[in-house]
């Protein structure tokens, strides 16, 4: 049996649509995208690493189960500082696959440091381009511990957006 998550709708990032138009009130709302190379080569290599939770061993945590990523699946997402480790609970709510756009979306469960929705994205132009996007909704936890520190998560999640911009180039 599946947890509630802590927030509606699932899907809210929209991984698979190219433009994101939704109105969450109550949430902090961001995104972004980078070019992260071009070419066949790159969105291969991209994409794969995309749905192994690449970008977020590469950015300093450790996913667990290990295995890909998986539609509707539970997983336990750690950052480890020293002796300090902060978990979160996450379900997989949404997964994207075409010949041009790769990602998926994960929203938080009881638990998690936040309340909300993460999407990431790798996406390929006419061109030849090749892009990451990330989103996000954010609000305090609704309850527990956690709730109190949103401000400092706020810092904690700038710092390892821009880490996840890095991650998945070459």
């Amino acid at each position: 049996m599946h947890e509630a998550l802590t927030y509606e709708p699932a899907g809210a990032t929209s991984p698979a649509d190219d433009d994101w138009t939704g109105e969450y009130p109550g949430f902090r709302r961001f995104e972004t995208t980078v070019v992260i190379g071009h070419g066949a080569q790159v969105w291969t290599a991209a994409s794969a690493a995309l749905m192994r939770w690449s970008i977020k061993r590469r950015s300093g945590f450790r996913v667990s189960p290990d295995g890909p990523v998986t539609a509707g699946m539970q997983y336990r997402i750690s950052a480890v500082w020293g002796p300090l480790s902060i978990h979160e609970p996450v379900r997989v709510v949404a997964v994207v696959a075409t010949d041009s756009r790769c990602g998926f979306a994960y929203g938080t469960l009881p638990g998690h440091p936040v309340s909300g929705e993460e999407a990431f994205v790798v996406h390929r132009d006419s061109d030849g381009a090749v892009s990451l996007t990330l989103r996000s909704l954010t609000r305090p936890a609704p309850a527990g511990p956690w709730r109190f520190a949103f401000p400092i998560l706020l810092v904690a999640q700038r710092f390892y957006r821009r880490r996840y911009l890095r991650a998945l180039m070459n």
